[in-house]
């Protein structure tokens, strides 16, 4: 992308809604119980993005065995993960659980290494020790924690393990169809997991109208979309290498509309966690491009 200034507009914007959806998520759960409300926001989310793509004739998947491996993906990446997240923001702050999911990079490497068996830089384990190092001062040095803490990891657990599917599964759909089954899929097993696993509660008013509007539109499709446009315009390491800008904005948004304190551990930690992601995707320079370019000069 060419113009920088658009692109670092785009950048924040993007992982501002990613990170909004923290905060906003947990003034939503005093009008509506957890799995209720991401079931609603990512079915609504779902289907509107289905129309769209029925609309643009998108490709669709042909065979039975890819529409499972979209549904496998739907239910550890949107409801694995969002529900792990919204759980957790019963019981922690909106700041904590940004960071602890968003360290979901740094579980990236060390699943790729054992289970795929994705080999990776020395700088990239650096960012691993490093990430790891700030969610231990994050969470005050303490070995007691909150359910919901166990619940931020099993979101960020979620989705390392949903990225590498994405990775093994991913070049065999076109992304826009992948994205809105995946997300209508995993929005449906969160509302049948309402019925079931939790009181439902379901308090309608303006507040909790806007919450599920906030969190299905811009804070799911725009912010999706924002994100894939990112990815096909510029080079996807270093795209993703502001993806470390994410939780930043969860903490900033849980202290401006939650009035969330930021307490010394809270900040060392997260710059450590903001380093590590920041070095797990640090993006391998090209040999051959270096070499050219030092031949044109």
């Amino acid at each position: 992308m060419n113009n920088k200034f658009v692109f670092a507009l785009l950048v924040i914007l993007t992982t501002s809604l990613m990170g909004s959806s923290f905060a906003v998520g947990k003034i939503g759960l005093e009008y509506i119980s957890p799995l209720l409300l991401v079931g609603i926001r990512f079915t609504c989310a779902g289907l509107i993005m289905v129309v769209f793509v029925l609309l643009f004739k998108r490709p669709h998947p042909e065979r039975a065995t890819d529409w499972l491996r979209i549904a496998v993906i739907g239910t550890i990446q949107t409801a694995g993960v969002m529900g792990a997240i919204f759980l957790s923001l019963r019981t922690i702050t909106a700041g904590e659980s940004a960071i602890l999911t968003f360290t979901n990079p740094l579980l990236v490497v060390i699943f790729g290494t054992l289970l795929i068996g994705i080999r990776y830089r020395t700088v990239q384990w650096g960012g691993v020790i490093a990430g790891f190092t700030g969610v231990f001062i994050t969470m005050g040095g303490q070995l007691q924690m909150e359910i919901g803490t166990f619940f931020g990891f099993a979101s960020a657990i979620c989705w390392a393990v949903g990225t590498l599917l994405i990775k093994q599964w991913g070049q065999r759909f076109d992304t826009w169809v992948l994205t809105a089954y995946q997300m209508l899929c995993g929005g449906i097993l969160l509302l049948i997991g309402s019925v079931f696993l939790e009181n439902t509660e379901l308090v309608m008013n303006p507040t909790s109208i806007f919450v599920i509007l906030w969190l299905a539109i811009p804070a799911s499709i725009v912010q999706f979309a924002i994100w894939f446009f990112l990815l096909q315009k510029g080079n996807p390491g270093k795209v993703s290498a502001f993806l470390f800008l994410a939780p930043f904005f969860g903490v900033i948004s849980g202290w401006l509309l939650l009035d969330e304190q930021l307490g010394w551990s809270l900040l060392l930690g997260g710059a450590l966690i903001f380093t590590g992601i920041f070095l797990v995707n640090w993006p391998e320079k090209d040999v051959h491009q270096t070499v050219a370019e030092r031949a044109v000069r």
